[in-house]
């Protein structure tokens, strides 16, 4: 009767966690498929924990579900799935080929994917910045850098034998795209499509979606592999734009946003403890 009273929480706001939790478990299970040999399973849940962790912050938006504690869970749910998963698999499945090398390149590819979403973080806690930068992100986005690190996976299903010269490329790939994540290349984000469709493609629109949908349902492999190649053929194409867009503007090339790596003021307030903290709070 007199204890502390239990507050309610809304189910809605459950929901977003549940989601992120679950694309925990899909990428920890794929590193377990991985090492028992069930290697296209493995791939497939990596994917589905990508999926997952891509729609449950869209998800907290729709049912107006954020919280801080859904944002740290978030963070750390895309290190696990778009940084060690991935790297974990794809050592597993090729890399060990190239011994120390492979497990050295696994190892960059999960650090630079820790260090790009931090990077993201703190650019998200800056100012909003023009429309140019706006548009693009600072290099390669986690989500996309997990489906690419994983093509020589989807050429390997394919038929791609896996051998030591196959290996050591895959290694130098991973490296490679290690690199692209934390580098400051400009990548089109598409944010600044508009939301608005014209009524004459909706049609043509939905056609493409389905062809898309039905081609990786049923060419799941060459499907992928043709996206990651497309999707890396398009980085040199997107800087282009970016550059001609900059010296239009008359504005300097690099993209104009903070890496969070500037020495900082403490501030008092920061030495209050955990009390100043809302219990809580998500």
């Amino acid at each position: 009767m007199g204890g502390p009273r239990i507050r309610e929480i809304p189910l809605r706001m459950i929901v977003p966690n549940v989601i992120t939790v679950l694309a925990i478990c899909a990428g920890l299970s794929g590193i377990r498929l991985a090492f028992e040999g069930r290697f296209e399973t493995a791939v497939m849940m990596v994917l589905v924990a990508a999926f997952l962790d891509g729609i449950d912050g869209r998800t907290a938006r729709m049912l107006k579900a954020t919280t801080k504690f859904g944002a740290q869970m978030d963070s750390l749910a895309d290190i696990v799935n778009f940084g060690v998963a991935p790297a974990l698999v794809l050592y597993a499945y090729v890399l060990d080929g190239a011994r120390g090398l492979g497990w050295i390149a696994a190892l960059l590819f999960a650090i630079a994917c820790g260090l790009r979403l931090a990077r993201f973080n703190v650019m998200g806690e800056g100012p909003n910045p023009p429309g140019r930068q706006a548009d693009y992100f600072v290099g390669v986005p986690a989500p996309a850098g997990a489906v690419l690190l994983l093509l020589p996976a989807y050429l390997g299903f394919l038929g791609v034998e896996r051998t030591p010269v196959f290996a050591y490329v895959s290694t130098v790939y991973a490296v490679l795209v290690a690199m692209l994540l934390i580098s400051r290349l400009p990548v089109y984000s598409g944010k600044g499509i508009s939301t608005k469709v014209h009524r004459d493609i909706v049609l043509p629109l939905i056609l493409m979606v389905v062809l898309y949908v039905s081609l990786l349902a049923n060419y799941t492999w060459q499907t992928l592999s043709v996206s990651a190649l497309i999707y890396l053929g398009s980085l040199p194409f997107g800087f282009r734009a970016y550059s001609r867009r900059a010296e239009k503007e008359g504005i300097d090339l690099e993209p104009e946003m903070a890496d969070g790596l500037e020495a900082t003021t403490p501030d008092p307030a920061d030495d209050q403890g955990e009390g100043s903290a809302d219990p809580e709070s998500r």
